[in-house]
């Protein structure tokens, strides 16, 4: 399957609602400040507005897609935590012990966790069951995964977000979880972007410096030993990447595709934010950034793919944990024009005519 053939499955992305931009930031410089005064709530709102052709955008009901899956790269030694936290992460998460579930809560968004690739059987009645194959193989000894199982996580994230759409989700968060997947994530940025895996890699879990440079030289093994296509991103999601990296690729397109919102999260998902972009580049326009980590990788990512992030908290978690602390911004944007009074109806007067 072609990359065009998995936008003939997922649907097209259309542009931006210019008319509903123009009418959002007609109604902002209307309102009791000086124009542009609230810098980038204003130009988020213009965004939000053009993502959904309304001109008073809100998302009232919204989701962060928790897609989890195993790394058989593990066996290299790339991360401090062993490869089964994934499957006991996945129960925290239904059972809502994690942070992703404490900021969803306060943020009253939906938690759906999804195991795309786990490396084992978890039984919950909340649990999304996609599961795809258990776990990828591990990339420094071969292909990560077949082409034909990474268009299935693709098309089965896409799913997710078309469920929870028919449901009256509007909004959608990436999250993930997947011992080893910043390693993973790395060897899709070196392959795609040709920034050093020096570069790309990260401490992770928490590596210290001696398996930081032998994380480094595994993901320089994988992209030796594989050759992925640089031109075809889904080779490069098949041959160096993750199951749940896949599922967050298809989640992204879909809700571009239903022109919702997609909140990018962290590394990892910028990582899948990036495949899906070279997928559709028109994508990159119903992405909003969440914040910056303090995984080495991720602000080169960012600038590679010229996505803004709102806020730099220092955090490296992942789970979408960044993500879901995003929509009190969003909300924030989206009430100003939604709530605040104009010129006219406070009876305030305006900046006058060429002092502006």
């Amino acid at each position: 399957m072609e990359s065009s053939s998995i936008m003939g499955r997922i649907g097209e992305i259309h542009a931006l609602d210019i008319h509903a931009m123009e009418a959002a930031k007609s109604r902002l410089d209307i309102l009791t400040k000086p124009p542009g005064s609230l810098g980038k709530l204003e130009e988020l709102v213009a965004r939000l507005a053009g993502i959904t052709g309304k001109a008073l955008p809100s998302f009232p009901d919204r989701a962060v897609v928790v897609m989890a899956g195993d790394h058989g790269v593990c066996e290299e030694g790339i991360s401090a935590f062993p490869a089964e936290v994934t499957q006991q992460m996945v129960l925290n998460f239904l059972n809502g012990g994690a942070a992703v579930n404490v900021l969803s809560r306060q943020a009253k968004a939906d938690v759906l966790c999804v195991d795309i690739g786990v490396n084992g059987d978890i039984n919950h009645p909340d649990l999304l069951k996609r599961k795809i194959r258990y776990g990828t193989a591990n990339m420094a000894a071969g292909p990560a995964m077949s082409r034909e199982e990474a268009e299935a996580a693709i098309l089965a994230g896409a799913g997710i977000v078309s469920e929870a759409i028919s449901k009256g989700t509007t909004l959608f968060v990436t999250g993930e979880m997947g011992i080893g997947n910043t390693t993973a994530s790395s060897a899709v940025m070196s392959a795609l972007t040709g920034i050093t895996p020096l570069e790309s890699v990260g401490r992770g879990t928490g590596l210290n410096d001696e398996r930081l440079r032998h994380k480094a030289l595994i993901v320089q093994r994988a992209i030796e030993l594989n050759k992925p296509d640089v031109n075809d991103p889904v080779d490069v999601l098949a041959k160096v990447g993750g199951l749940e990296l896949a599922g967050l690729v298809g989640v992204i397109l879909q809700a571009a595709a239903s022109r919702c919102p997609v909140v990018i999260d962290g590394f990892i998902s910028t990582a899948a934010a990036l495949i899906a972009i070279r997928i559709a580049p028109e994508v990159s326009e119903y992405m909003i950034a969440s914040h910056v980590s303090e995984e080495q990788g991720h602000a080169l990512l960012l600038r590679e793919i010229g996505l803004v992030p709102m806020f730099d908290l220092g955090m490296r978690l992942g789970e979408g944990t960044g993500g879901v602390l995003a929509l009190h911004l969003i909300d924030a944007a989206c009430r100003i024009p939604a709530e605040m009074a104009t010129f006219e109806s406070a009876g305030i007067s305006g900046a006058e005519e060429g002092l502006q």
